[in-house]
């Protein structure tokens, strides 16, 4: 028994462990993004009118932050629309705070959800490129000229941008901080070889007749900028990234936050690969299909994976079974912390965050993050097999801001 029980073991931990290998693809990758030269944006104006479309749902506690740093942009011809959600508290009012500027339009709408929201700034935008933000996200003054260096092709459909967590005020959101980096070097590299398939809500922009091309946010979904993605792509389009297009904004401070997003994420991932399943595996749009069916292996199936073999090996541990010699999980798991710091020295060295170095220290807690994100994976699957009812449970705003870099 005790020896199926560790060849099961062994058996299990060789897929994580090739899919390690294979994720240090993203090294070269992203330094090759890091020193190429972009070339110069393709439009058909020299300063394309940049619609900047905010939607907020009781935010009165960030929404002024968000709104201020937008107008403080350099960037000169954009427009800001604000959408209040049927919001419960003083978001709306906040809102009209600022439309004595002539660039700011305020309006509220019953609650239909963010999508609902997005969808409505959308059909009152006059700009050639949209930009979405969350009503916490704090602009620096080049933000809106960063994100439109990435559209430097007329195939470019739309660019994600960089974020940064501003609430490091607890070991959390400091752990976040340095997943933000690890993220944004995967980033990089998936944009290198045109695999990037998210452009994320709280800072990212569209070709506005992109956008209207492939019909907009969809409202039945959890994940709406990815899903939105996902159809640009399969319209034919690319997905650029650039990291120097920075929105300084909150990371869930509590488990209970990080837990309601995590799932929400999932569940959004689920639901926008069960509506484009045809695109899975599908060689229509080059290295696109066979990269999402990679992606989904690595999201969906691997957590279980890792949570079935701590499983067993608690259960050898139970049983005074453990061998002396180090185990595969073992290894895998001294592997993975080092791997995991590497990967942020990198990611901090792109970009050139130096100052994140002193949060070096939370890092092993990486290893708890990944079971407790296993977990989230498993729940979601759940909910998702169940039809559970979809919330947006967005995060609740401490308005906390400690980053001094935020300007």
């Amino acid at each position: 028994m005790t020896d199926l029980l560790s060849g099961a073991i062994v058996l299990l931990s060789v897929p994580l462990l090739l899919i390690g290998v294979l994720e240090l693809a993203y090294y070269p990758l992203a330094v090759l993004a890091e020193v190429r030269r972009r070339r110069q944006p393709v439009f058909d104006s020299v300063l394309p009118l940049v619609s900047v479309i905010v939607p907020a749902y009781n935010e009165e506690r960030v929404l002024a932050s968000c709104v201020e740093s937008i107008i403080a942009a350099r960037y000169p011809r954009k427009e800001i629309i604000l959408v209040d959600d049927g919001s419960t508290d003083r978001t709306l009012a906040v809102m009209r705070q600022f439309t004595y500027h002539p660039d700011v339009v305020a309006l509220t709408q019953r609650n239909g959800g963010k999508a609902s929201a997005l969808n409505r700034g959308i059909r009152l935008a006059r700009g050639e490129i949209c930009c979405f933000v969350d009503a916490d996200g704090v602009f620096t003054a080049d933000t809106i000229g960063e994100l439109l260096r990435g559209f430097d092709s007329a195939s470019v459909g739309g660019v994600c941008g960089n974020d940064e967590p501003v609430n490091l005020d607890r070991q959390q959101t400091r752990l976040l901080a340095l997943l933000t980096h690890a993220t944004a070097l995967v980033r990089r590299g998936l944009a290198q070889i045109g695999c990037l398939t998210i452009v994320s809500g709280n800072c990212g922009a569209f070709r506005r007749r992109v956008v209207e091309e492939v019909g907009g946010f969809e409202t039945g979904t959890l994940g709406e900028d990815l899903e939105l993605t996902w159809r640009v792509r399969a319209a034919g389009y690319r997905i650029n990234f650039q990291p120097r297009a920075m929105v300084y904004a909150e990371v869930p401070s509590t488990v209970g936050g990080l837990w309601r997003q995590r799932i929400r994420w999932t569940r959004g991932l689920v639901q926008t690969a069960r509506r484009h399943r045809d695109l899975l595996g599908s060689r229509r749009h080059g290295r696109l299909g066979p990269y999402l069916v990679y992606n989904l292996v690595t999201m969906l199936a691997v957590p279980p994976i890792q949570l079935f073999t701590l499983g067993l090996v608690l259960l050898l541990a139970v049983l005074d079974r453990l061998p002396s010699a180090p185990t595969v999980p073992a290894l895998l798991l001294w592997i993975g912390l080092g791997a995991a710091a590497a990967h942020t020295l990198v990611a901090i060295a792109l970009d050139r965050a130096w100052r994140d170095l002193r949060l070096l220290y939370i890092l092993p807690a990486a290893a708890i993050f990944s079971v407790f994100s296993s977990v989230v994976t498993v729940r979601a699957l759940w909910l998702e097999a169940r039809n559970a009812p979809m919330r947006w449970n967005k995060l609740d705003r401490t308005g906390v801001r400690t980053r001094s870099t935020v300007s």
